[in-house]
């Protein structure tokens, strides 16, 4: 555990290096901006997040009013990890499932660093982990094993069942971030109600033998969820292409849910080191934060 948590600080003291030159002293992290307390209302201001939009201030005819908010001291992150069994794809040395811990322990750190509180859900299709929030760096630990110590009571997905029960369980407006496939259905819902309620953060893993399946011939795919294996002719009329178009449409309409519900989206695969993506979003998230 403690070679974990070496390599796990250092690449979030490289982040934050990384933040600050890139961000030239302007970083407000990725967890800034979701634990808020209203403060007052100001005229609208294009680029506002629509969600601060005060209604019933607005209808009164004097023009629309925004609400703006100070920072809650006692911000709470959580993690939404997926651990069911379709993460174990990719290479032995970096399956998604190592991508998705090293990113949720990574940020575990960080936000621990800033002082937010840190809280972790993990699911597959049933409740695997739960650890409330709390703060400082016993709490970061406590995390940290919740996540690479763990092992699995079930290796099927329910992504809904996942984002319903955080939906109950979480009351007050927290920073979320959701790290998954979403390799699923029927999640659309509950996801776009965490949206509204929360700050949500969606990191998609992937790995490229998702979206490039080789012609191969007759070869047995092991679906581990259900625990069977199927043989498929990948060299078959355009089998890998199907692959290929299913994985980008699917792709594309997650991205495209999310732009809508004002979710931050970032696609991370198995072969990337996880610093610049990470940084993009912390910007990403920056420019958000400033025209709100």
């Amino acid at each position: 555990m403690n070679q974990l948590l070496k390599k796990l600080r250092k690449y979030e003291i490289m982040i934050r290096k990384v933040a600050n030159n890139h961000l030239q002293g302007d970083y407000q992290s990725i967890f800034k901006g979701a634990g808020l307390e209203f403060d007052d209302l100001r005229p609208y201001q294009y680029g506002d997040d629509v969600r601060t939009i005060e209604w019933k201030v607005s209808a009164k005819g004097h023009g629309t009013f925004v609400k703006t908010f100070k920072e809650d001291k006692d911000q709470s992150v959580y993690f939404l990890l997926d651990i069911s069994g379709s993460q174990e794809i990719g290479d032995e040395r970096r399956k998604k499932i190592d991508l998705g811990k090293e990113i949720a322990g990574v940020l575990t750190l960080a936000a621990v660093h800033e002082g937010s509180q840190v809280g972790l859900i993990s699911f597959s299709d049933q409740k695997e982990k739960i650890i409330l929030p709390g703060k400082g760096v016993k709490q970061g630990v406590k995390v940290i094993k919740g996540i690479f110590n763990h092992e699995n009571k079930s290796v099927k997905t329910d992504l809904r069942e996942m984002f319903t029960f955080a939906l109950n369980l979480i009351k007050k407006r927290s920073i979320i971030i959701v790290i998954s496939d979403f390799i699923d259905e029927n999640y659309q819902k509950p996801l776009k109600a965490l949206a509204e309620k929360h700050d949500l953060v969606a990191i998609q893993v992937t790995d490229p033998r998702e979206s490039a399946l080789p012609s191969l011939g007759i070869i047995p795919v092991y679906d581990k969820e259900e625990g069977k294996t199927t043989w498929v002719n990948t060299a078959f009329g355009n089998f890998s292409k199907k692959i290929s178009d299913t994985f980008t449409n699917e792709r594309a309409s997650l991205q495209t849910l999310c732009k809508k519900n004002q979710i931050n989206y970032l696609s991370i695969d198995t072969r990337e080191d996880i610093v610049l993506p990470l940084i993009e979003l912390f910007r990403h998230r920056n420019k958000t934060m400033k025209r709100g």
